[in-house]
């Protein structure tokens, strides 16, 4: 049987070679890439022969799937997995695990560390600084007492709650699944209600501009949006109309409807109080780490017949 890596997802050398090792056990080939596809053809060519296969964020279309003749698993290090045709993979017998867990405090701390970078300007205060310039006309916003409303309290939106109430923040929450010990109100009156939104959902069907022109009316003039999730839950365009227009007070971004590079005249872009980041929610060395012991796991358990983390 063969194992392949095929594109770089963040693994030291020694804990390659320690799942080497693993894989040697079962009599089954590992083989590595150091760089990214940049095409199908080439995603085929590297995944033709394998039984299994690792990746990260790299989109698994149906064109690659059907040409996968030996693909019985497939072990994302990635939580989310809207970048891989899931049906098809269901359809091909493929069974799908993907990361989920790695990342819960590193994506709950980005969320609060852009919350506080909007609310104190802190990069438009850099920017001054490199100007050669003053803080004339500054003035930022505390996080203590402002309300945050949390759509989806999953992993990440708990812990992000956690982190918050140190802060003293009030918490209100929306989700499709209550926890208890959270006060839940309706989508509406969340957005209505809070001095910040952060969202913390998955991409799928009913979620896909969740946050669209309406809703984002909803907000206080004075509130900040933040998204650490997924793009495609806001309606950019809709949110870049209304930071422009003094609608909303900012944004905090780490992901939009696009992976970077963004395009030149992208319309966040021009925003005013508005920080995005290229998707690094996930990018700290503790993370990775996990990640990396958890997709190779799901490998491991695979050959097992003690399938983990299955999405399909």
């Amino acid at each position: 049987m063969k194992c392949a890596i095929i594109e770089p997802i963040g693994a030291t050398d020694k804990k390659i070679l320690d799942f080497r090792k693993k894989l040697e056990h079962y009599n089954v080939e590992l083989k590595t890439y150091d760089s990214r596809p940049n095409s199908n053809q080439e995603i085929i060519e590297r995944v033709k022969d394998a039984d299994m296969v690792i990746i990260s964020n790299l989109p698994f279309s149906s064109v690659v799937i059907n040409e996968c003749k030996n693909l019985k698993m497939l072990s994302v290090a990635f939580t989310g997995c809207d970048h891989i045709d899931l049906n098809v993979c269901k359809e091909n017998n493929i069974i799908v695990s993907n990361s989920s867990g790695y990342s819960t405090n590193s994506v709950a701390e980005l969320a609060i560390s852009l919350m506080i970078a909007v609310l104190r300007k802190i990069v438009w205060g850099d920017k001054k600084i490199r100007e050669l310039s003053t803080r004339e006309g500054f003035l930022g916003t505390e996080l203590k007492g402002k309300t945050l409303g949390v759509i989806g309290t999953g992993a990440i939106g708990l812990r992000l709650i956690e982190i918050a109430k140190a802060f003293g923040c009030k918490i209100i929450a929306y989700s499709r699944t209550k926890k208890e010990g959270i006060y839940y109100v309706g989508l509406n009156e969340l957005l209505s209600k809070s001095d910040i939104v952060s969202l913390h959902l998955p991409l799928n069907k009913e979620t896909k501009h969740l946050i669209n022109q309406e809703k984002l009316n909803l907000m206080k003039q004075e509130s900040i949006i933040i998204n650490t999730a997924r793009g495609g839950i806001i309606d950019n365009d809709a949110l870049a109309k209304n930071l422009s227009n003094n609608l909303i007070a900012g944004a905090g971004l780490d992901s939009v409807d696009m992976e970077p590079p963004l395009e030149k005249n992208y319309p966040l872009l021009f925003s005013p109080n508005t920080i995005i980041v290229p998707h690094i929610g996930y990018a700290t060395k503790e993370a990775i780490n996990i990640r990396t012991e958890i997709v190779f796991e799901n490998i491991i358990r695979f050959l097992n017949n003690k399938i983990q983390n299955r999405v399909v």
